[in-house]
């Protein structure tokens, strides 16, 4: 590997300053991706912290916004790193981050390609990638040697990915990493994201529905919604609200959405 390649630019995160979405590029404004309604007008977001984490509804389109992000770096839109396109996870998610990203500009200084693209669904897949080829670009991994990320448990395993990938410099975009840890290891992942802010090479872009790691101090949290971006702090966003009244009388909170559901059941079964 050449020294070129591992060379690390001395400039603080972040890199990715701004994207926005060219309306002359737009194929057709009924298609997907662009009849989602953020992108319905004119679409600007600025980057202006090392942490941008995006919370929204299911169907907002948050993965389809970070999707076009990662094939802006240079990812593949399904999940993985710059090179890394094994064939066997390509069908692994809906991905149409692709289109949306021919019809995005963005502003880098400086333009940084390091880093990888985390989706939930195509881990194992990408994690399988990466056992196969060789090791020697992993710090702390002796040349030659296959990191053997399947051996561990899924949240273990993404873990250790990171904690070793994320020693350098680059980009990070992740798509709901909740979603392969527990609690336990969200609060892992939170020291882990605060030894990226603090190398200050990293720059994070995350959407989740997790409140605590929405929660993440100094970073900037985005409520994505069909009116588009605007800035909420966590006790602001739905999922907060849902998991204090849980969290407040689990029992009642359970029992009044199952009784929610159950009126509507009842009436469906007399038709």
């Amino acid at each position: 590997m050449s020294s070129k390649r591992n060379r690390t630019i001395g400039m603080p995160a972040p890199y990715l300053r701004r994207i926005w979405l060219d309306p002359s590029r737009v194929p057709d404004r009924a298609a997907y991706p662009f009849c989602l309604p953020f992108l319905r007008d004119e679409f600007d977001l600025d980057f202006d912290r090392p942490i941008t984490i995006i919370a929204g509804e299911n169907g907002t389109g948050k993965s389809t916004l970070l999707e076009g992000i990662a094939v802006l770096a240079g990812y593949d839109e399904a999940g993985g790193g710059k090179g890394y396109r094994p064939v066997d996870h390509s069908n692994a998610v809906e991905a149409m981050g692709g289109q949306l990203s021919e019809a995005l500009r963005a502003s880098w200084l400086p333009r940084i390609t390091n880093g990888w693209f985390f989706r939930a669904e195509s881990f194992f897949s990408v994690a399988r990638y990466q056992d196969e080829v060789n090791a020697e670009d992993i710090p702390g991994v002796a040349a030659g040697i296959p990191p053997d990320f399947l051996s561990y448990s899924h949240g273990e395993g993404f873990l250790r990915f990171f904690e070793q990938r994320c020693q350098r410099q680059g980009i990070f975009i992740f798509d709901e990493p909740e979603a392969a840890l527990s609690p336990a290891r969200q609060m892992e992942f939170l020291k882990l994201m605060r030894r990226m802010e603090e190398s200050t090479i990293c720059q994070v872009v995350m959407a989740t529905h997790s409140p605590m790691l929405m929660a993440y101090p100094g970073a900037r949290l985005l409520r994505l919604s069909k009116y588009g971006l605007e800035p909420v702090t966590v006790e602001q966003t739905d999922h907060y609200k849902v998991m204090r009244e849980f969290c407040a009388d689990p029992a009642g909170f359970v029992e009044a959405v199952i009784d929610e559901w159950t009126p509507r059941r009842r009436e469906a079964d007399q038709f």
